[in-house]
């Protein structure tokens, strides 16, 4: 809320937007995007109520773009009933839907919407489809385990046993 003020004050006293950056310590880009997005008017920008936009434009949770898009998400069932990957289907809607951003979806947003309750667009049963068959996410970040149950890249010297 400071540094909008700051801003407000600037534009107020005249100044560049290459000077309201240097002061704040911020990229010239930055201010001129916090200007275009929150300003009033043509010239007019308040701290108060482009804090209360950036704040209502931030806000989560905001509703999934397959709940909201039933065209998208009928496709995107179709394809995880063929057993294509998230990946593929991502991948094919970027092609066959390039000039429509509205039709795009990424790989975590068909992830999510199998396996978080709350964002759950998609039918649950789909999870079978997935070619690991899971009904519960693994988590990417920990490693698999071999059947010794040592990471698969050990140095443990085995040749003594």
């Amino acid at each position: 809320m400071a540094q909008r003020e700051e801003i407000a004050l600037g534009r107020a006293r005249g100044d560049s937007i290459r000077t309201i950056a240097a002061l704040l310590g911020r990229s010239p880009s930055t201010v001129s995007r916090e200007l275009r997005r929150d300003a009033d008017g043509p010239g007019r920008y308040r701290a108060t109520a482009a804090h209360a936009l950036a704040y209502h434009r931030a806000s989560r949770p905001k509703p999934a773009r397959l709940v909201q898009n039933l065209e998208l998400r009928g496709k995107v069932e179709a394809d995880l009933a063929k057993k294509y990957s998230p990946e593929q289907i991502a991948g094919r809607l970027k092609v066959e839907f390039a000039d429509e951003p509205e039709m795009q979806v990424s790989t975590e947003t068909i992830y999510q919407s199998l396996y978080v309750q709350s964002r759950g667009a998609l039918k649950r049963e789909l999870t079978r489809c997935l070619r690991t068959g899971r009904a519960v996410r693994r988590s990417p970040r920990t490693a698999p385990r071999t059947s010794t149950g040592s990471p698969p890249n050990s140095t443990t010297d085995h040749a003594n046993d």
